[in-house]
């Protein structure tokens, strides 16, 4: 991927400041600034566009979400970049229903796999929270690790009315 096709954006949220990256089509990143795997396989270089349709749609997107509401991962064209094993993970977050949380465990099992190669996949995730990887969690419901830190994890897990 090369700069000449890779834009970013930033958009404050009410857990943060938030960097998205899209191929100029689809959104290929979203992270909260400061998290792991920040901006991760994206170029340094990549030319800043707020006004690329993309990030107008995923601002309103997330301000719908920020609301209260349950916009759909549908709406938006989303292209995460990853590995098969990645990509089949990422599908399944797709499928956590609002407010609802799973277990590292359930993913495994639904695709076949070991839970630590799933919490890996989860754990580099491009698209935070619009493809809701806050809402896996450890056995028991164990609230367990998230790359922008787990504070962030629950503040979106009680945003959803999840209870912890």
């Amino acid at each position: 991927m090369t700069a000449n096709n890779t834009f970013t954006s930033q958009y404050n949220t009410p857990i943060g400041r938030v960097t998205m990256a899209s191929d100029g089509v689809a959104l290929i990143g979203l992270w909260i600034n400061g998290q792991k795997h920040f901006m991760a396989g994206m170029p340094s270089n990549a030319t800043h566009r707020d006004d690329l349709q993309i990030f107008v749609r995923a601002r309103r997107w997330l301000d719908e979400y920020f609301l209260g509401h349950n916009p759909s991962v549908s709406d938006l064209p989303l292209a995460p970049v990853g590995t098969n094993f990645q990509r089949a993970v990422w599908n399944e977050l797709y499928k956590i229903p609002y407010g609802q949380t799973i277990t590292y465990g359930d993913i495994a099992r639904r695709i076949g796999a070991f839970p630590r190669a799933v919490g890996s996949a989860v754990g580099c995730n491009r698209i935070s929270v619009i493809i809701p990887c806050h809402r896996v969690v450890g056995a028991n419901g164990a609230i367990t690790g998230y790359a922008a830190g787990i504070n962030t994890k629950i503040k979106l897990l009680q945003h959803e009315g999840v209870k912890l």
